[in-house]
């Protein structure tokens, strides 16, 4: 049962507790009070856009940090003592394990909140002069559904592949006890909710917080990559690109000041520190580096030349002794509020990436090859092209570069697994991970597990292999 599983007991006793009442007298009227009545809850065009703005609220970053934990983009220092995610980052999660199963409940509410949404906004009061604002809000939920829906099957799908367990996709608030599509079934309504709001977007709606024309473009162009659909994700990111170009270099370093939107397409606003704080998970308050930069990942910079270290990460050999002197810094921000930053969903970046990516699975090694360069160029002062003349060579420069721009964004694990490749930990980044060096396509944790309880509640439910 996706909707609110974890409450479903809860639900259950309620209702049995109510039919005992009612049996006993059939004065009484009873309502449930974990159910919303939507006619109170949206009377008006006003509430609608509050509903709205209710589901993005409840947009997370746990899949930033997951990944982060799970892959060998970081490393767990001596100075983190506060035990917080070091069984996940040991690959010693289950079903049972609410860093890595949290996630999933946390969207399915999301999802329910932006469908009550959607059922109501032709119920509420409007005249035609409310048109474009209402196919504005139907617009933004579809493309939300489909963004959290798309985000669910990245972190648990058993492979990204045909045939493959995918997720349930939900398309209305109702209790119910839904089974999982396959992969490609999943795929198939992300992309037909993406058309619909893709057809109802005003193009002039242009607030980065939310969902906008330019963001679905992005998101299209992330769901053909995970498809394999090359001719898709060509077409998809070269409309992004051409809705809003690379930030230049002074640009760049505003961005994660958020002191600039250039080249976001979409971000997670967090105005004040209730809203949380993403940098904490590698750098808190206490100028305590919990999670450091692998040094796997700092090997692979030129800390002189490219832009992207100095922004990403700062090092200081003055820490002391028994610290790391290497420290996250993508997320501390511009205020005054330490690690009070924005979470940058969709950049341009990516989807120069991703056109590269496919451009070269499409044997177009020219065009694959410009658009690596030009990417290149605007991060790295001094930057020579270079010329890769196999496919092969260049996704193993790929998946290098990819490493490196979308580094601490949520990609890394999810990279390797759509190109069926083991995390593959240096030695030196694993000394507190009890030799959790190596992870492969076969092992179980690969592939992140659902919740016991939405497994054991739902009898259409299967769990990804290897957990049961």
């Amino acid at each position: 049962m996706i909707l609110n599983i974890k409450h479903v007991f809860k639900f259950i006793s309620l209702v049995f507790v109510i039919a005992l009442v009612a049996s006993c007298t059939k004065k009484l009227d009873l309502t449930p009070p974990d159910q919303i009545d939507a006619s109170k809850a949206f009377r008006n065009l006003d509430d609608i856009n509050k509903g709205a703005i209710g589901a993005y609220a409840l947009l997370g970053y746990d899949d930033v940090t997951n990944t982060s934990l799970v892959s060998d983009e970081c490393m767990l220092p001596n100075e983190n003592g506060t035990g917080g995610g070091v069984a996940t980052h040991r690959w010693q999660y289950d079903g049972s394990s609410g860093t890595v199963t949290g996630y999933f409940s946390d969207s399915y509410v999301v999802i329910d909140r932006l469908n009550r949404v959607l059922d109501a906004i032709d119920k509420v009061p409007s005249s035609p002069s409310d048109a474009q604002i209402k196919n504005q809000y139907r617009a933004e939920m579809l493309a939300l559904r489909a963004y959290v829906h798309f985000e669910l099957l990245r972190n648990y799908a058993s492979k990204y592949e045909t045939g493959a367990l995918g997720v349930t996709y939900m398309t209305e608030s109702v209790i119910s006890f839904p089974a999982r599509l396959s992969f490609e079934q999943t795929i198939s309504k992300i992309k037909d909710d993406l058309q619909a709001a893709k057809t109802l977007m005003p193009a002039s709606f242009n607030d980065k917080s939310r969902i906008t024309l330019p963001a679905i473009s992005a998101i299209q162009a992330r769901v053909a990559l995970y498809e394999k659909n090359w001719p898709d994700a060509v077409t998809y990111a070269t409309e992004a690109i051409a809705y809003l170009p690379l930030a230049s270099k002074t640009q760049f370093a505003d961005i994660w000041k958020d002191k600039s939107d250039a080249e976001v397409f979409w971000k997670l606003k967090k105005a004040t520190s209730a809203d949380g704080l993403l940098g904490n998970f590698y750098f808190n308050t206490n100028n305590t580096v919990l999670y450091g930069p692998a040094n796997k990942l700092l090997k692979l910079f030129n800390r002189v030349t490219d832009i992207r270290f100095t922004n990403y990460i700062k090092v200081d050999s003055n820490r002391g002794l028994n610290k790391t002197p290497n420290i996250v810094i993508k997320y501390v921000g511009g205020t005054s509020v330490k690690n009070l930053a924005d979470v940058k969903l969709f950049r341009t970046g990516e989807m120069y990436l991703i056109r590269a990516e496919a451009n070269a699975e499409l044997t177009k090694l020219t065009d694959a090859n410009n658009d690596l360069n030009y990417l290149r160029a605007a991060r790295i002062n001094g930057y020579t092209d270079t010329t890769y003349t196999t496919k092969d060579d260049f996704i193993n420069a790929l998946m290098t570069e990819r490493f490196k721009e979308l580094a601490f964004e949520g990609q890394r694990f999810f990279d390797l697994k759509r190109r069926n490749l083991s995390v593959q930990r240096n030695p030196e980044d694993a000394v507190n991970a009890l030799g959790a060096v190596l992870l492969n396509p076969t092992d179980a944790q690969y592939s992140f597990p659902l919740p016991d309880s939405e497994v054991k509640v739902n009898k259409n439910m299967k769990q990804n292999p290897g957990y049961q």
